[in-house]
């Protein structure tokens, strides 16, 4: 009698692999949608927590930051310039916390059935990415409350928001693979997210930090996002410091790169390990 074994594997080739990602295309937008409706559920003011959460953070930088340190705004109305900066951070560190957990949350379906993993985290991505769009309506509100009219540089803000979301997918998915193998890392990305408000240029200008110090203050790949919203937002007085631009933004395409390849190549045991 003819035995047949059922292996339960990623794609046998690369190729393979991203037509797989096609084929697959609608478990990715189950697995958003179903994110998306879970995130709220239960929850008295339902997806307003996508509003609340970036407009209360946006009140107490423009108190602490516009107010009493009387830092620069860039010829715009402080709490624009921080809300510039909210948008793609919050989209960032969203991102980052639910896919750290993304492939834990799936775990019975990663065991029993074959697609591509990289669907799971990415689906993470875009539910973070729903929530930035939503947040983008305080930005409007700001904008007409202000009386401010923005120039043609809003015109350039859909490369940035590309820029946000490969540094978002890039480091979400070194996060997803590591925590399967070191569970420590669901402890870690709070610290982390946390920690990187602080050292971004989310409730100040970039343009404070000393001219020797901004090379390397461009490490950080948020940076490059952040500087290139406000450009965008702003126009006027804001300036981009392309020497660092530059350094911040290759830094953002190691981060999704080398994300992608880590991924892929820790794929072959998630089902094992988790």
């Amino acid at each position: 009698m003819t035995q047949y074994k059922l292996v339960i594997e990623a794609g046998q080739t690369e190729k393979q692999y991203w037509k797989d990602l096609w084929r697959y295309r609608e478990l990715f937008y189950f697995l958003a949608w179903r994110d998306i409706l879970v995130r709220y559920k239960q929850t008295v003011i339902g997806i307003l927590w996508a509003l609340l959460r970036p407009f209360l953070t946006m009140i107490v930088f423009t108190i602490v930051f516009g107010n009493i340190a009387k830092l620069p705004s860039e010829g715009a109305p402080y709490p624009i310039l921080v809300f510039a900066a909210m948008l793609p951070w919050q989209f960032f560190a969203s991102s980052l916390s639910e896919c750290s957990n993304s492939l834990i949350n799936n775990a019975n379906l990663l065991s029993k059935v074959y697609f591509p993993r990289l669907i799971v985290p990415t689906s993470a991505v875009i539910v973070s990415f729903v929530d930035f769009l939503i947040s983008g309506f305080i930005l409007l509100g700001l904008m007409a409350w202000f009386d401010f009219v923005p120039s043609w540089r809003i015109l350039t803000l859909p490369l940035f928001t590309a820029i946000a979301f490969m540094a978002a997918t890039g480091a979400g998915l070194w996060l997803a693979a590591l925590n399967v193998q070191y569970r420590d890392f669901r402890y870690i990305v709070p610290f982390f997210v946390q920690f990187g408000l602080y050292i971004s240029p989310v409730g100040f200008s970039s343009a404070i930090v000393p001219a020797e110090w901004r090379l390397l203050y461009s490490v950080n790949p948020m940076v490059s996002v952040i500087d290139g919203f406000r450009w965008a937002i702003l126009g006027g007085e804001s300036v981009i410091y392309l020497p660092g631009f530059l350094l911040s933004f290759a830094l953002v395409l190691v981060t999704f790169a080398s994300g992608i390849w880590y991924f892929r190549r820790m794929e072959r045991i998630f089902a094992d390990v988790i």
